[in-house]
């Protein structure tokens, strides 16, 4: 359909006052909201997002891009919300106690509900005890944990261990990534997954919460 496919051209061009006007236009067309999310907002994200992986556009863009996502997902939010649309999954992310970065956790974040999940934003410097109360509370399928600092890193791992004295270690995947992060380290500390960059990470969620 035309104007879905032109929600997604003006989504990938980071036009965010186009992409609202459109969606509007298509609310009044009678598309279905789902449809609109789907074939329009997240299918723009999503080209975004393997184009991000080939380093064919880079974090600017990026969020752009999700800037012009969030405007047309805000319209579209209350008329999911009554056609009972259900998130595919729910995750908890946030950088580690110690470290105030947040670029690569907020990309994470954007890609993640780009891909229908649904993201309890943590912030920066969160404790291990507040990613798995978070994950207890919200019934979240995934804890996301981000460190740029090599000094933070150690946090991943009493992360791990905080699930497993919860009781949810069974019940919940952590994921973690950043810049010093590596498969090693994720293996060493009992994590479920290491990804290399944003887009990688919301594949791999999508995945954790269909299986």
């Amino acid at each position: 359909m035309e104007l879905l496919n032109q929600i997604s051209q003006q989504l990938q061009a980071g036009k965010a006052k186009d992409v609202k006007a459109l969606v509007e236009q298509a609310i009044e067309a009678g598309i279905p909201a789902q449809t609109i999310l789907d074939e329009g907002l997240l299918s723009g994200m999503n080209v975004i997002g393997e184009k991000f992986k080939r380093n064919e556009v880079f974090v600017p863009e990026v969020l752009v891009a999700a800037r012009a996502m969030n405007r047309g997902a805000a319209l579209l939010k209350p008329l999911l919300a009554q056609d009972g649309a259900k998130a595919t999954g729910r995750v908890c992310i946030g950088t580690v106690q110690g470290d105030l970065h947040d670029i690569g956790k907020n990309l994470v974040k954007m890609m993640m509900e780009a891909k229908g999940l649904e993201v309890i934003d943590l912030g920066t410097d969160v404790s291990a005890q507040t990613f798995v109360q978070t994950a207890k509370e919200q019934d979240c399928q995934i804890i996301c944990c981000s460190a740029l600092l090599t000094t933070t890193m150690s946090v991943m791992g009493d992360v791990v261990r905080e699930a497993e004295a919860a009781g949810i270690r069974d019940k919940v995947k952590i994921m973690i990534g950043g810049a010093p992060v590596s498969q090693a380290h994720c293996d060493e500390i009992g994590a479920d997954a290491y990804t290399t960059d944003a887009a990688s990470a919301a594949d791999c969620a999508a995945a954790f919460c269909r299986a």
